[in-house]
């Protein structure tokens, strides 16, 4: 039997060889989705009693002995999901951070050296608190993510029997509960719980946008088109006029089906199964892993030196281990996880209020550095609704009678309205529908069936009579162009009824083609005025018919999508729209919202490339058509290779690959339930305009980041770099462990109004990333400057103030501690802006209260009751201009340096 078939595993698909983990994953999404299509289109080309015999059926349906049997065999009908960790499982990962290691393994030697160490207690908070943030942040935005589920069990129509041989009775199942073999039955509004093979089938409309990204519902019959063709194709499922498809819905008609596949072994399934598990890495995993160990391999090199070289000058290994331990934790940065957590956090609150949430707060940097966004048309561009947009005579002019008669065979059927139907109908005036109600009432109708492709309605003129005094009756005929043009003899020619000659049926047809070019869906009008009127009329009335003219129909582009892609593009972000949508379709609606169309790509030509060709191409390629969704994925991969960081946003479960493979995964609270699993960010509103308030946010964010490492990690290396050359050059420890711990501490609590402060304009124009080496060769370079004036210091304190023994370290120390302080203080206002600091360029008032805070500690620190427990003693005043002048002459050349810096390198 065909149903007791299974679909491999992905271990048994996954092409041989070494390839990463992302690399299998998509082979294994490829190979499953393949397999179970061409089992749905060879199921799609059989005759219906081969497919019911296959699948041990009749017509009544199964009896609840065979339900209990399957359901047994094959499991509930549910597809893989990604489920949120437990929560102990979050906090572990939160504190999964190579600088919390650090911080751990430091508080662990100093707690083995000194368990009263207050240190131990200093470094211990700062990591409790860094992943307590990370923690709560995303364990609320997961649950929030969790409330835009709808919280209803959805169920279905199926025909069961009691036992053999009693009477079929139709019951509402959960959706979880169909087997294979179960007979469906389909209404207008429902969702498709398994794939189907439909065995009847009356009018039947079925939305495949989540599937496909075709905005407009297809056509599908019992009977497939070409079935006696075998040469017709049944590689995609999506195509099959005769399958229905999990997760596609019912806009019109009945039908009914008999179930092929449920669960994972449904198309949707073969899509669903390799997309939970691990997460591929993203642009800011992979940038925090380089920074962390640039970092990291600088402390490695820096802290042994340090540890011999005061080893060796003062004799005393203890006290050198302790001081080594000390320049450790001064040049880590060991607030990067608060400061980062923080960042992200308040960055998802301040997205919160744009109606966005954050799934994962690493999303956030990753959709500021974004610089390729890739989408979906249908809603984004596009209004996500059917609209008429022309109403044409033969020769393409508009005209108002094609649209009257359009509107009499939509207003007067009496089956249900499709949405071209509900289209016309609103085009016109409430006004005038009353005078056409007025005018004409409904004698018969010849409804729609999917043979002729076409349905009537007859009418009578009311108080109008024709020849004899008779009522005169009107049959008015739409539908598909082709079907309608064969029954037409005659054409209406401004206001004359003309013969249709070959040649104006090569000039109609060409009309309509026009229009069919430019991505529309066009109808044909026609009509027939009845020779006598009777009380019924048929298929055979619907002859000799003369045509009006054409319907064409679109989704139309969102007022505002233009302008939203021009501040994308303002931004630095390439959009490229990636749709299953036709090309046609596709190229007209991104030609109306002002994108440059080029070359349109297909999918079939995606699938003949290989991975180095779809590089070059999709990086020269705007808008992808017909793309099912491993091709979208494949996209997605071939557009990092290149070095871009890519986001995605979709809503459909044919999007689910590609936002799961992207930088940052964007889905919308409406999108079904994959793709708001596999997104990382989900927009409350599908708006670009919001996204790019988004994209701004994520900016800022990453700015206020990476302002900290550079900031920290240049200050650091200066003070080590200090340390070194007071340690080879002066007796005594040029500041204790205990001294530099503080120091540290008050810097680095200043530090924490950082996601506060601001970033200039200029620097939110172009997408950002992260780029260790850059910050490797901002560290030394701005870095040492700090060492120069400090080393001023050290000259000054030994020289003038007399502080050249040991016995007057403490006053050296404690001169050193106030410069060194302020002078990190200072940095951060000179190098949060490229700009001249305070005058062209002004931090929030959060990070001033702070600067100024720090400033007052590290000044009245040797001049409080700690001073003795901390080994400060108090300076003398005259220091004090000393200290000014220190100060501004580093400020200047920093100023200076940082200028030639920013115009050889860039800036941040």
């Amino acid at each position: 039997m065909t149903m007791l078939t299974p679909t491999p595993t992905p271990e048994k698909l996954a092409p041989p060889g070494r390839r990463g983990r992302r690399e299998r994953r998509a082979a294994e999404l490829e190979a499953r989705t393949r397999i179970v299509g061409e089992r749905l289109g060879a199921i799609a080309a059989q005759p219906t009693a081969h497919v019911l015999k296959d699948y041990g059926v009749d017509r009544d349906g199964l009896c609840q002995a065979e339900v209990l049997d399957r359901q047994e065999r094959h499991g509930l009908n549910v597809v893989a999901q990604e489920r949120a960790p437990r929560w102990y499982a979050q906090l572990a990962r939160a504190y999964a951070n190579p600088f919390i290691a650090v911080l751990v393994l430091l508080a662990a030697v100093m707690y083995w050296q000194d368990p009263a160490d207050p240190g131990v207690v200093i470094l211990s908070v700062m990591v409790a608190v860094s992943g307590l943030l990370r923690f709560w942040q995303e364990f609320r935005s997961g649950r929030a993510a969790d409330a835009l589920k709808k919280l209803v069990t959805t169920t279905t129509a199926v025909q069961r029997r009691a036992g053999r041989g009693a009477l079929t009775t139709t019951v509402e199942i959960p959706m979880d509960q169909v087997v294979p073999g179960d007979m469906v039955k389909l209404g207008a509004g429902d969702l498709i719980p398994a794939d189907l093979r439909l065995v009847t089938a009356k009018d039947l409309m079925v939305s495949q946008a989540a599937l496909s990204g075709e905005s407009l519902p297809v056509a599908k019959a019992d009977v497939r088109s070409g079935e006696d063709n075998r040469s017709a194709s049944a590689t995609d499922p999506v195509d099959a006029d005769n399958l229905c498809l999990m997760g596609t819905s019912v806009t019109s008609g009945t039908a009914t089906g008999v179930v092929v596949a449920t669960g994972a072994d449904t198309y949707f399934g073969s899509m669903a199964g390799s997309l939970v598990g691990e997460r591929p890495q993203t642009n800011f995993d992979n940038g925090v892993r380089k920074v962390s160990f640039l970092l990291i391999r600088f402390m490695l090199v820096m802290v042994p030196v340090v540890f011999a070289i005061n080893g060796i000058t003062k004799g005393d290994w203890d006290e050198a281990f302790l001081f080594a331990i000390a320049v450790a934790v001064g040049l880590t940065p060991e607030m990067l996880p608060m400061v980062v957590s923080a960042n992200l956090a308040r960055g998802a609150v301040a997205m919160a209020k744009k109606k966005v949430v954050v799934k994962r707060l690493n999303a956030i940097q990753n959709l500021g550095a974004m610089d390729v966004l890739c989408t979906d048309k249908t809603g984004t561009l596009t209004e996500d609704r059917i609209v008429l947009d022309r109403y044409l005579d033969v020769h393409g002019a508009e005209d108002n009678e094609v649209l009257e008669y359009g509107y009499l065979n939509a207003h007067f059927q009496t089956g249900l309205r499709n949405l071209m139907d509900r289209a016309v109908i609103d085009r016109v005036d409430e006004a005038e529908e009353v005078v056409v109600d007025a005018r004409f009432s409904m004698v018969d109708e010849i409804p729609f069936d999917f043979a002729r492709r076409r349905m009537s309605v007859v009418l009578h003129r009311n108080g109008l009579l024709g020849k004899a005094g008779r009522a005169e009756h009107i049959l008015i005929t739409k539908g598909a162009v082709e079907e309608v043009l064969g029954l037409c003899t005659h054409m209406r020619d401004r206001g004359e009824r003309v013969e249709l000659t070959d040649q104006l049926r090569w000039h109609v047809t060409r009309t309509a083609e026009d229009n069919n070019r430019q991505g529309l869906r066009v109808l044909a009008v026609a009509t027939r005025t009845m020779p006598t009127a009777r009380d019924t009329y048929t298929v055979a009335d619907e002859s000799g018919l003369t045509l009006v003219g054409f319907l064409a129909f679109l989704d139309p582009p969102k007022a505002d999508a233009a302008a939203a892609l021009r501040g994308l593009a303002d931004n630095g972000i390439a959009v490229k729209v990636v749709t299953g949508d036709n090309e046609l379709v596709a190229a007209r609606v991104c030609a109306d919202v002002g994108i440059e169309v080029g070359t349109v790509v297909t999918g079939p030509e995606v699938d003949g490339l290989n991975e180095a060709e779809l590089r070059r191409l999709a990086a020269a390629t705007t808008v992808f058509a017909k793309i099912n969704p491993v091709q979208k994925a494949r996209i997605v991969r071939a557009l990092q290779a290149e070095g871009h960081t890519v986001g995605f946003l979709g809503d459909g479960i044919n999007d689910a690959a590609a936002l799961r493979d992207a930088d940052v995964g964007i889905s919308v609270d409406t999108a079904v339930d994959i793709a708001k699993e596999s997104a990382d960010i989900i927009l409350l509103e599908k708006d670009l305009t919001v996204l790019e308030q988004g994209v701004v946010q994520g900016r800022t964010t990453f700015g206020n980041t990476i302002k900290y490492i550079k900031m920290t990690a240049s200050s650091n290396f200066g003070n080590v770099f200090s340390v070194l050359v007071a340690s080879a050059f002066i007796p005594f420890q040029p500041m204790l462990a205990i001294m530099l711990l503080v120091q540290n501490l008050v810097y680095d609590i200043a530090q924490l109004a950082t996601p506060w402060d601001r970033m200039d304009k200029e620097y939110l124009r172009k997408p950002r990333n992260w780029d260790a080496k850059g910050i490797g060769r901002f560290m030394v370079t701005i870095g040492p400057i700090s060492s120069i004036f400090d080393i001023a210091m050290f000259v000054i304190m030994w020289n003038v103030f007399g502080a050249n023994s040991e016995a007057n370290q403490a006053l050296f120390q404690s001169g050193w501690f106030i410069e060194g302080l302020l002078s990190q203080t200072l940095i951060v206002h000179m190098i949060r802006t490229r700009k001249i600091p305070f005058i062209q360029s002004r931090a929030t008032w959060p990070v001033m209260v702070m600067t100024i805070l720090a400033v007052a500690t590290g000044l009245l620190l040797p001049f409080s009751p700690l001073a003795a427990t901390l080994g400060f003693v108090p300076v003398p005043m005259s220091y004090f201009p000393w200290l000014v002048g220190v100060l501004l002459a580093y400020c200047t050349l920093t100023q200076v340096v940082k200028g030639w810096y920013a115009r050889r390198f860039g800036w941040l």
